[in-house]
């Protein structure tokens, strides 16, 4: 039964399992991986590759921006200042494994280095890397919420404990409270840029992550929407051929003792027919291999092989009447393919199903204007009710084929009896 196509793609659909992650899928994660390393550059794809050297380039950082205390010929409580940078160094090559434990460890660190060391020019350095790294690692709203509340101890004690050196007070420049508000307001500042640093590259990451996904998601639905076209273009191929093959050997059985020349002809098609079957499978197939796009391909049928689709119809024992209308099918090889194809089923299920049939019509009308064009294949026998014979594939390939083309396909028993189907495209409109 002609209409078990639907209930039988239906079922098909329904009881299709998880589709695994396809080698195309695989293929575009690789290459969104290596679009994302080439917009990196040489130097920061080797340090995003090799982390640990960026951490100790961080820990040189942070021991260059404590130097100055050197420098400055005025540092107190030398040992103890070198066992805080040895001690924080040593924290800040955790940062990318426990980015908050190592910002609390910080926080109580830069407290005693300003208590201890009041004359240190490093003064919250190590939250920066630290807040960075956490921002990295968390959202944005956390992420700053942390920075505050990390700030809060630092800025209390410069605010409220902490003395400035005199040494660096000047009689024309700011007031030792000045002096600790300026601190203040330098330290908030660092740390929220610090903080935004890290955002920004979260950010960043992020937007390659979903880039990667969206790549994979693609390739996935790609590899889906081939398998479907070469499902129907398989059923196409072998649901004909074997079809007329079969009504071929039929009429040469009959017809070997009585006419054994016209049996002869009739073989020769028989066997014609086999051949191009073959063709058309290797084309169709080529496409599964990996090395098919340097191989020659063999072209899709178009408007110009519908004759001899007719005619092999005919030979087969269809008693065709074939009315065409209007301007010739546009070049556009798609909707020649379109076409062809939509004959060649239609045609292909009377030749299966249809009994007692003593007249096929088809019907290609095309408007003047190009706008619509109907292909009508309609005959005026009887078709069987086994719906197993139905492989789901037929209706429901012909709607896919002219849904590109923003057309239908209805199928159905007609009125006087037999069986229409009647496709109507749109060619000039944008395909879905």
């Amino acid at each position: 039964m002609r209409t078990s196509d639907q209930a039988g793609a239906a079922e098909r659909t329904a009881a299709a399992p998880a589709e695994p992650r396809s080698t195309s899928a695989t293929a575009a994660a690789r290459q969104a991986d290596e679009f994302s390393a080439r917009r990196r550059g040489a130097v920061r794809r080797y340090l995003y590759d090799h982390p640990r050297v960026m951490d100790a380039l961080v820990v040189l950082a942070y021991l260059l921006a404590g130097s100055g205390t050197f420098l400055n010929g005025r540092v107190t409580n030398l040992p103890a200042h070198l066992v805080l940078l040895a001690a924080t160094s040593t924290v800040l090559m955790f940062r990318r494994d426990r980015p908050l434990a190592v910002l609390v460890i910080l926080s109580v660190f830069e407290i005693i280095n300003i208590n201890v060391v009041p004359s240190s020019n490093n003064i919250g350095a190590s939250l920066w890397f630290a807040l960075y790294a956490v921002a990295v690692a968390y959202r944005g709203i956390f992420s700053f919420a942390i920075a505050a509340a990390a700030s809060v101890p630092l800025v209390v004690y410069t605010l409220f404990f902490y003395q400035f050196p005199v040494e660096f007070l000047r009689p024309d420049g700011p007031t030792a409270l000045e002096s600790n508000v300026i601190t203040v307001i330098v330290m908030l500042l660092a740390n929220v840029i610090a903080t935004g640093i890290g955002a920004s590259v979260r950010r960043g990451r992020e937007h390659e992550a979903e880039l990667r996904q969206w790549a994979v998601r693609n390739a996935q639905l790609a590899s889906v929407a081939e398998r479907n076209r070469i499902a129907r273009e398989m059923h196409d191929v072998v649901a004909h051929s074997l079809t007329v093959m079969v009504a071929l050997s039929d009429g040469a059985a009959v017809v070997v003792k009585r006419d054994p020349e016209q049996a002869g002809e009739v073989l020769g098609q028989l066997s014609q027919t086999g051949r191009t079957a073959l063709a058309d499978m290797r084309r169709v197939l080529g496409v599964l291999r990996e090395d098919a796009g340097g191989g020659q391909r063999t072209p899709q049928p178009d408007h110009a092989d519908l004759g001899a689709l007719l005619e092999g119809f005919r030979q087969a024992g269809l008693p065709l009447a074939v009315t065409q209308s209007g301007p010739l099918l546009p070049g556009d090889p798609a909707l020649q393919l379109t076409v062809y194809r939509i004959v060649q089923e239609s045609l292909t299920n009377v030749l299966r199903y249809g009994t007692a049939v003593s007249r096929v019509r088809v019907l290609i009308e095309n408007q003047p204007d190009g706008g619509v064009l109907r292909v009508v294949v309609s005959d005026d026998g009887h078709g069987s009710l086994d719906a197993s014979m139905g492989t789901g594939q037929g209706i429901v390939g012909m709607r896919e084929r002219a849904g590109i083309f923003s057309g239908t396909v209805d199928a159905g028993p007609s009125p006087q009896g037999g069986w229409t189907v009647t496709a109507t495209l749109r060619p000039n409109q944008n395909r879905n």
